[in-house]
This record gives C-alpha cells, sequence and structure tokens, in this order.
C-alpha cells in the first residue's frame, strides 16, 4: 500500500490533478445536453474552438502543460456562460482554483489574439451594400451601416479605488461600445472605457469615430438613440417630431434599433458573466475588459455556426445607466441629411 501512495503522489506532482481528471472530461465521454447545459454550447462548437484556439493553448508553460486545451476551452466557457464563481467550476471539471483561472486567462488570450478575425467593420462594397440593403429591408431606413450603443458591464472597484469606473448609479463598471448589423453580429467592440464617461464622449473617442469621420462617411451612417448627438455619419432619432413624417421616422429608427437591444439581451443571457443581476467580473479593468471582448468574439462565431439565443422576452439583466438625452445639435449638413431622409423615405 504505501508503494502505491508514493506512486500517486509521484504522478500528482509530474501531471497535476487537471491530467489525473481530462480522462473523465473528454468530450466523447458526454452528452451534446450535458455541454449545453454545463459549458452553453454543443460538441461541435467545442471541436471548432480546439481546432481554432489549440496551438496557442498548447504552448509548453511549466504550470499548465498538463492540461488539453479542451479542457482549458470547457473551464473558460463554463465560466463565461455560467457567471459562477471559479471555484464552483472548477470543482465540476475537476481542476483546482489556480488551475480553472490560468483557464480562463489563457483563453481569453488565445481569442482576444485573434479579434480582428471576427470583428471587424468590413470595407469591401459588395459587404457595405448587403449592410444597407438589409437594414432597409428592417424598416425603410436606407444608407445604414449599422447600429451603435454602449452597455455597462459591472466589475469589481479597482485597487486604487479609481472613481472614474464609477457610473451613475453609483457602480463601478466597463462603458462598453458595440456596433451591430442586422443579425446582431458584433461589428464593432470597444470594451476598456471607465464607466463614468458617457456614451455620446465616449463613442467621440473611439476608433470607431475617426472611421466613420475619414472613410465611411461617404458610404452610409448608424443609427443610435437620443444618448448621441446628430452628425453626417450618426443618424439619431427627432427630439420632438412635429410631423406625420417625423413620426414615421421615429417609428423606423426605433424598430432598427430594436436590433441592438436584443443583442446585448443575447450577450447577457448567453455569457452570464457578463449580466450585472447575477454577479460582478472579479477581475482588473484591464482582464474584465479582455473577458467581455472574448465574449463578443464568441457570440459572433456562435452565429456563424447558427446557434442564435436572440429571444424577445424581458427578464432581468444588466442594469443599463439611465440614458443622457442630448438638445438637439446645430449642425446643419446633419441636420439637412436627417431631413432629406424624413422627407424622402
Amino acid at each position: 500500500m504505501a508503494i502505491s501512495i508514493t506512486i500517486l503522489d509521484c504522478d500528482l506532482l509530474l501531471y497535476g490533478r487537471g491530467h489525473r481528471i481530462l480522462d473523465r472530461c473528454r468530450l466523447d465521454d458526454v452528452t451534446d445536453e450535458y455541454l449545453v447545459s454545463t459549458y452553453g454550447f454543443p460538441r461541435s462548437f467545442i471541436d471548432y474552438l480546439v481546432e481554432l484556439l489549440g496551438s496557442s493553448l498548447s504552448r509548453p508553460t511549466q504550470r499548465s502543460r498538463a492540461i488539453s486545451p479542451e479542457t482549458q476551452i470547457m473551464a473558460a466557457l463554463g465560466f463565461y456562460t455560467s457567471g459562477s464563481f471559479q471555484t464552483r467550476m472548477g470543482d465540476t471539471i475537476g481542476i483546482s482554483q489556480a488551475s480553472m483561472s490560468r483557464c480562463v486567462t489563457n483563453v481569453t488570450e488565445a481569442l482576444v489574439e485573434r479579434v480582428s478575425q471576427f470583428i471587424h467593420f468590413p470595407r469591401e462594397e459588395g459587404s457595405i451594400q448587403r449592410l444597407k440593403d438589409g437594414f432597409y429591408s428592417l424598416a425603410g431606413v436606407p444608407g445604414v451601416l449599422g447600429i451603435v450603443d454602449c452597455m455597462h458591464v459591472t466589475i469589481k472597484a479597482p485597487n486604487a479605488e479609481d472613481m472614474s469606473y464609477v457610473n451613475q448609479r453609483g457602480l463601478h463598471s466597463l462603458n462598453c461600445l458595440f456596433a451591430c448589423d442586422t443579425q446582431g453580429v458584433l461589428l464593432w467592440a470597444e470594451t476598456h472605457k471607465p464607466g463614468s464617461i458617457q456614451d455620446n464622449t465616449l463613442l467621440n473617442q473611439s476608433e470607431l469615430c475617426c472611421l466613420f469621420e475619414t472613410e465611411l462617411h461617404k458610404e452610409g451612417w448608424l443609427l443610435a438613440d437620443h444618448a448621441f448627438l446628430l452628425r453626417p455619419w450618426l443618424m439619431t432619432p427627432v427630439q420632438i417630431p412635429g410631423s406625420s413624417s417625423e413620426y414615421r421616422y421615429n417609428m423606423a429608427h426605433s424598430a432598427t434599433h430594436t436590433v441592438m437591444e436584443r443583442t446585448q439581451r443575447a450577450l447577457r443571457l448567453r455569457f452570464r458573466c457578463l449580466d450585472g443581476s447575477k454577479a460582478t467580473l472579479q477581475y482588473s479593468p484591464e482582464k474584465a475588459s479582455q473577458i467581455i471582448l472574448a465574449c463578443c468574439i464568441l457570440h459572433n462565431i456562435a452565429l456563424q455556426h447558427g446557434l442564435d439565443i436572440w429571444t424577445d422576452s424581458g427578464g432581468p439583466g444588466l442594469e443599463q445607466e439611465e440614458e443622457c438625452v442630448h438638445m438637439e445639435p446645430v449642425d446643419s449638413e446633419a441636420y439637412r441629411m436627417r431631413q432629406e431622409i424624413i422627407l424622402t423615405f
């Protein structure tokens, strides 16, 4: 008996707890139903991620060499989709808290390395025209290339107690800027700005603003709600509609903007770690930003694989900031362009 115990202890030292449990966590040993209920995704999706991220997750390191890419991905997905504290998901998979933390970090970094592959604004003429056609078919608003909006994700208070992360509700958060197409695919995601920054200011400071100011303003415009200022490349609702045409424009604008609302709801439903009513991301702002971005990438990959989680139901979700309504601007060119849309379409 003493010999067998010595051998077991040596095995633990050599391979680690994760290696011992790995045989019981193989995808081939469990059903799709179990994978979806525990990790949020079916076998085919996890297989795709293993192929996509395997080279990054197999990098030889002293601490995580025994944990396969498959197990690392399952661990990270379980955390993203459940929002549970890492210890609980680690116990489910059979790895320690420290190993669970490394898995989440490794998978998050591997996904973020590939962000440009899955989240990007199309520049090709054909792709731009498809965006316009898709949005026009929704509610008749012409020239739309995407819908832009912001979403707050609550985080723990930074170690330095940086008050710039405190939003209007008194919570620490990151204010994330998103743009999406008619299918809810994210065309843009900036996830690193502090929660105290207002939506319009965040857009002003973004690379998305630079992109439309310098390139895409000739191709069309984005749609945004009252939290943003009207611009030649950003169409907002009429604050006080005074004609039937303006009322119809506002209705079409609202119907189109609903796509973004459903997209944000889909993100919160699928990735419970982003749902402030369930938990707060217990990480530094920098790491929390990467986790949010990784979830955005997975959202787009899921849509590519036909895994649509959109819902029209309400239910609990991440509380949003109070909308800051701006006065109508004096940008005559932007006003003229909006009036042309209202009167023509």
